[in-house]
């Protein structure tokens, strides 16, 4: 199964970043979200990202790239849909009940989801066997994993075609089961949860935490500029999906973390998290 049309809904950061490097491999993208001139938008982001692709030495022609995107005003029948929208179980269920109504039976429909459970998306559509997770990382034109979630309903074939899918992009697709947060967020959000408590206690300022996570672990960004990178947001979602779904209070959400999403310091996104931003 090859899909040549792919619907992306959500234009931000990630949903942008999927329909470029979809777009990057030759298929026709349609780009949808319900926020007014926000797919346009991503269009623009997307063309910034492609020429600084092609300055540093890719092989690609931004305008051949960008050709074959469209901003849509609404959900389009595709071959396969890639959902990129806010994290909140309620939000995404919407977009699977449309898009199971609207794409072509053989369709297959696919959540950008880095904790809401898969079997909760299929449950809303009369085809939970064509639904699956596809977790792209950020930034998705750079980074290789996409990590692979089968749903109890999920075929064979879904998988197997999605699989092969993300390898055509140039992805490393990595198998998962469907528990909440998957493997990379079940990971990854309890040790940001508590790089965020260090600081919320004074063990250290933001800066020597994060100096000593990318120095004494090798790892390229420190955990509260990744937080600020993903969205505070969003992780406070990601651990409340955590914490209902496995049952362990290890997972709520640091205040300090809570606090800078109340007063809406959400990172990049908005200008201010952890660090500030211009």
């Amino acid at each position: 199964m090859r899909f040549e049309h792919v619907l992306v809904v959500g234009a931000g950061q990630m949903g942008g970043g999927i329909a470029q490097v979809a777009a990057s491999s030759g298929r026709r993208v349609s780009l949808y979200d319900s926020a007014p001139g926000a797919a346009a938008r991503g269009v623009e982001t997307m063309r910034k990202s492609l020429e600084r692709l092609a300055a540093k030495g890719a092989e690609l022609d931004p305008e051949d790239v960008l050709g074959r995107v469209s901003a849509v005003e609404d959900l389009v029948p595709a071959d396969l849909m890639i959902e990129a929208v806010v994290e909140d179980a309620r939000v995404k269920e919407d977009v699977f009940r449309r898009a199971d109504a609207l794409l072509p039976a053989e369709a297959i429909l696919a959540s950008n989801t880095s904790s809401i459970p898969i079997a909760s998306l299929a449950a809303v559509t009369s085809r939970p066997e064509k639904v699956i997770g596809m977790h792209f990382f950020n930034p998705v034109p750079v980074m290789s994993p996409v990590e692979v979630v089968s749903g109890p309903d999920t075929s064979e074939e879904t998988r197997a075609a999605v699989v092969e899918f993300a390898m055509e992009l140039g992805k490393t697709p990595a198998e998962a089961n469907d528990f909440p947060g998957f493997v990379s967020n079940r990971i990854l959000m309890p040790f940001i949860n508590e790089a965020v408590w260090a600081l919320h206690q004074g063990v250290a300022e933001a800066e020597a935490i994060d100096t000593i996570a990318k120095l004494g672990f090798n790892h390229p960004m420190g955990p509260l500029a990744l937080a600020d990178l993903i969205g505070l947001d969003t992780c406070v979602a990601i651990l409340e999906v955590l914490r209902d779904g496995l049952g362990h209070e290890r997972y709520e959400p640091c205040p300090l973390l809570r606090e800078h999403v109340a007063a809406g310091r959400l990172g990049r996104k908005s200008g201010q998290g952890f660090y500030p931003y211009s």
